[in-house]
């Protein structure tokens, strides 16, 4: 974990310094942006990449090195996979190196560049966002499901066309990442939902099919899996590894408790605010529903990252005097969290060929 730890030190002194020595730049909705450093964001970026593309554990990392090496990615082959974008990817590679860690590298390095910048122009304040990136533990999950993490960057690059109701350009995008993961796909009917103001009856809605699919778990999965049964992903109905833990449900519960208090607020200074609270709820519905089935926790790797753009905003909804207090508190809160999560429960532990410490 040395590096991981080292990996959270530099992030953040980067971010945070690219945020004090930021430019403000108009916006479109008549408010001026305070635009982070782009020397010192690339920085981030690069050190993301690097960590993560440099690793050759954690997670199924051993299991698409172990694939890459013994296979001959042909055109049959790649045809005949779930997820031909990833196989043409591994095809190209394979012809120009046997060696597996370029794959790592580059899914690494698309995946943090594109969160990072996505960070970076919506997050208030973009140190925190990449503090919580980490903390959160969504930085260790994008070394785990490399396509699906892949894919969710892709989508989540497209957050402006989510954000501006460009719904064409966000679909395309949305069926380009689903050659990479197929999952992605349920972006699309979820662009519909959370095109929409928040806290109304909709939140609701949300709020209570969840509790009917935690109550009605048993009835309701087997449907599930009778309609999935033709498919790839059938393989998730001998999936048995327990329920998600529910400090990670309470977790992704917090920024939306905030929100919720301050919702008046987060409309007036951040004009998409709604849409992002509205992936946020559906991020704490899925984790709900994944205290059931831990494998439907997967499907938040699609919402958890609009969870630190909103917490970034969070602290604004506290009244000036207090502000520092609660960052101060939500920097130490997530650090706890990260230490439990990733080094008491999950004994996380980094490798790499070329970074040992």
């Amino acid at each position: 974990m040395a590096i991981i730890w080292l990996n959270l030190v530099v992030v953040y002194i980067a971010s945070y310094f690219s945020r004090h020595i930021a430019k403000p730049v108009p916006t479109g909705y008549g408010q001026l942006w305070m635009k982070p450093n782009q020397w010192l964001t690339a920085i981030v970026m690069v050190t993301f990449a690097l960590i993560a593309g440099l690793r050759n554990n954690i997670g199924d990392t051993v299991f698409y090195i172990h694939s890459y090496r013994i296979s001959n990615f042909t055109w049959a082959e790649v045809m005949a996979e779930k997820d031909i974008g990833f196989g043409i990817l591994q095809m190209i590679l394979k012809s120009i190196t046997d060696n597996p860690q370029p794959l790592i590298f580059i899914t690494a390095l698309v995946t943090n560049v594109l969160i990072v910048y996505v960070l970076y122009k919506y997050s208030k304040l973009f140190e925190l966002s990449v503090y919580i990136y980490i903390t959160s533990g969504l930085y260790i999950v994008s070394m785990n499901g490399i396509r699906q993490f892949l894919a969710s960057a892709i989508v989540f690059a497209a957050t402006k066309y989510l954000f501006e109701g460009n719904w064409k350009k966000y679909f395309l995008v949305v069926v380009f990442a689903s050659f990479f993961h197929g999952s992605a796909l349920i972006l699309i009917p979820i662009y519909y939902i959370v095109r929409r103001k928040a806290w109304t009856s909709s939140t609701i809605v949300l709020l209570a099919g969840s509790v009917i699919l935690i109550v009605g778990y048993s009835v309701i999965s087997n449907a599930i899996f009778s309609a999935i049964a033709d498919t790839h992903y059938s393989e998730y109905q001998n999936f048995q590894e327990g329920g998600a833990n529910i400090i990670r449900v309470a977790i992704s519960a917090v920024p939306l408790v905030f929100a919720f208090l301050g919702r008046h607020k987060l409309r007036e200074i951040f004009p998409y605010g709604d849409y992002v609270v509205n992936m946020s709820l559906l991020n704490f519905v899925v984790m709900a529903i994944a205290t059931q089935n831990w494998i439907f926790a997967r499907f938040t790797i699609y919402f958890g990252l609009y969870n630190v753009i909103l917490m970034s905003w969070v602290i604004s909804l506290f009244a000036k005097k207090q502000q520092k207090l609660v960052y101060y508190l939500v920097i130490g809160f997530y650090f706890v969290y990260f230490y439990y999560e990733n080094v008491v429960t999950l004994d996380i532990i980094y490798k790499s060929d070329f970074l040992k410490f």
